[in-house]
């Protein structure tokens, strides 16, 4: 059977009975052209990938793009309401939320200790309803540990168990992720927690009494999300300062706000929270369209000189990188803005057209929101290398970063490192084919099928697991604007 799946399960994903595949199969049924497209497409979906298949990317290049492109969902906005979930004794359902690679394994962690999860037949809304008694000696552990979102759990389940553990987070390989702020800012609702040989072994004790004072040793979104979750269900008032303000953040919010919970102070660094005793609401919600796909189809844009509207753009969070490309030569225009399904997230349609890029004029470099955004900095990598002069990118955030993009090297730019955070990038170049086996860091990784699509001939993409981690069908989504990638199996 096609890509290695049960007859049972092409069915499933055709949304067809087995007999009608079967009639299909044996030339009982004539399709037309536009239904075997469909079939076609439904086949080269990521997430009908056999687990114990490796999916390649194969690309064609160069490529010149066109037409317009919806950004969708965010990832990091939906595993932030999936581990929310936890603290909802009523039915929670997610619109619109991706179906990629993390939101799997948060899901399969989810059902593994007793959530009920159900997707709608058209996989546009996703029902979770958690039971009254977690299940948390029946975790998948070889899920938690392939997602570095569990460690959000902590806010959640330090309310509803005693004592529990969690296993250490993994994700993308970028480095030492910290926990410190986390365990630091959750000790105020009473959680102690000891880091033993793989697990993270959690005690709740007493927490504190009144108005709790928290300021964040550090401005990072996790720990902020981690810290809402906590104090949601702590009936009092939670301060928190030094917090995210940054999108996925503000999607939490908004979230707790339709469970019942007030928060004060969405957008800013300071929040107030006024948390419940229980939570039981049915409430159904969307997670805002995601900033970082948006500019990973900016950048796509930018690298293949193509003219291309990307719609439903969260300009808020979108701002700051546009006007380092503008000042770097690139021609944009914005639409109108209009809101998000959320009724909160400005979002536009941002038309990049070919444009004569020369380098930055200071070096790029991330910071907290409202700054430029941490996961957006390599794309101005492959954007650099596209300009001419030389360009300094300071990825000053995690420790093992800058060097994943000296694999751009192997398709013809000309990028140094100067230390383990510091990158300069000579352009423009002349790009390309190769074949390369896909870094375990996400936005590197998609930088590398960016530029593959302006390389002439073929490129070959190996093991591209982590991309399916942040992306949802990326490689027909490409296609249906110009682009040639191919996916194939070992």
């Amino acid at each position: 059977m096609q890509r290695g799946l049960s007859p049972e399960q092409v069915a499933e994903a055709l949304q067809l009975d087995p007999s009608d595949l079967r009639e299909i199969e044996t030339g009982g049924r004539e399709l037309d052209l536009e239904r075997l497209a469909e079939i076609a497409a439904t086949l080269q979906d990521p997430s009908l990938a056999p687990s114990a298949r490796t999916m390649h990317l194969r690309i064609k290049g160069p490529t010149k793009l066109s037409g317009s492109i919806d950004v969708r969902s965010s990832k990091n906005a939906a595993v932030a309401l999936l581990c929310a979930s936890l603290l909802n004794r009523g039915r929670t359902v997610l619109e619109g939320v991706a179906r990629i690679e993390e939101v799997n394994r948060i899901l399969e962690v989810l059902e593994s200790i007793g959530v009920q999860v159900t997707w709608s037949d058209d996989k546009s809304e996703l029902e979770l309803i958690r039971p009254d008694m977690l299940d948390l000696a029946g975790m998948n552990i070889e899920a938690a540990r392939r997602t570095r979102s569990v460690i959000m759990f902590l806010g959640p389940l330090l309310h509803l168990l005693p004592e529990f553990q969690l296993p250490y987070a993994g994700g993308c390989n970028l480095g030492t992720r910290t926990v410190t702020p986390h365990l630091q800012a959750l000790q105020y609702f009473g959680l102690d927690v000891l880091a033993t040989e793989g697990y993270y072994q959690a005690r709740v004790r007493e927490g504190d009494e009144g108005v709790r004072h928290i300021t964040l040793t550090e401005r990072g979104d996790t720990v902020t999300e981690n810290v809402l979750m906590a104090a949601a269900l702590h009936p009092g008032t939670t301060i928190i300062r030094n917090a995210s303000p940054n999108y996925m953040v503000q999607d939490l919010c908004f979230f707790l706000q339709a469970l019942g919970v007030t928060v004060n102070g969405i957008g800013s660094t300071t929040l107030e929270v006024i948390g419940k005793e229980e939570i039981a609401t049915d409430v159904r919600v969307a997670p805002s369209e995601d900033p970082i796909e948006a500019m990973s189809l900016i950048t796509a844009a930018v690298v293949t000189k193509s003219e291309l509207t990307i719609r439903r753009a969260p300009i808020e969070f979108l701002e700051i990188e546009l006007a380092i490309l503008a000042d770097m030569g690139l021609k944009y225009d914005l639409s109108e803005e209009y809101k998000a399904i959320n009724g909160n997230t400005r979002l536009v349609d941002v038309t990049v057209y070919p444009s004569e890029l020369h380098a930055a004029a200071d070096k790029i470099h991330p910071m907290p929101f409202p700054g430029l955004n941490i996961d957006n900095l390599p794309f101005f990598a492959v954007i650099a290398a596209e300009a001419e002069g030389r360009t300094l990118i300071h990825d000053w955030v995690y420790e093992n970063r800058a060097i994943h993009l000296l694999e751009l090297n192997k398709l013809g730019a000309n990028t140094q490192l100067l230390d383990p955070h510091r990158l300069v990038v000579d352009g423009p170049t002349r790009w390309r084919s190769q074949e390369i086996i896909c870094p375990p860091a996400l936005r590197p990784a998609v930088c590398l099928l960016l530029a593959s699509m302006a390389a002439r001939g073929i490129t070959v993409l190996r093991d591209v697991y982590v991309i399916n981690r942040g992306y949802e069908d990326l490689p027909n989504r490409l296609n249906a604007l110009g682009a040639d990638v191919q996916v194939f199996f070992d």
